[in-house]
């Protein structure tokens, strides 16, 4: 299953996002909130993000998949979402609105491509069976 690819490189950035947020916890000494530190708010926000829609974009695409997606469909959606969350993290963390706005374009990209694709490729007979 390609969409496994995907969930797996979402899973590695959550990962990575949680990192960062419990290093910058321990290293400013803060158990709850960002104790007013800058960069403690930007990693738990990038984290945040990324648990909004990381889980949703797996999900729509492993159900592109199972509905009988093209594998390529399926790789440029995952592809799009992996670089939408990317580019958001580089924007948040470099306090550049540029990438954070491509990123969440990228983002919003991949997702409606993944309902129109699910849409478009969902066997309604079995949505609509009367069984």
């Amino acid at each position: 299953m390609v969409s496994a690819l995907y969930a797996v490189l979402g899973a590695l950035l959550l990962i990575k996002f949680s990192f960062d947020v419990v290093r910058l916890r321990t290293q400013y000494r803060v158990s709850w909130g960002d104790g007013g530190f800058t960069e403690l708010q930007s990693a738990i926000r990038i984290h945040g993000n990324a648990v909004e829609y990381i889980p949703t974009g797996i999900l729509l695409l492993l159900l592109m998949e199972m509905n009988g997606a093209e594998t390529w469909l399926v790789h440029v959606a995952g592809l799009l979402l992996m670089a939408g969350r990317l580019m958001h993290y580089y924007g948040l963390h470099h306090r550049q609105s540029r990438w954070r706005r491509s990123g969440m374009s990228a983002t919003w990209s991949a997702l409606l491509l993944m309902v129109l694709a699910n849409l478009w490729y969902m066997p309604w007979e079995l949505v609509f069976s009367l069984r």
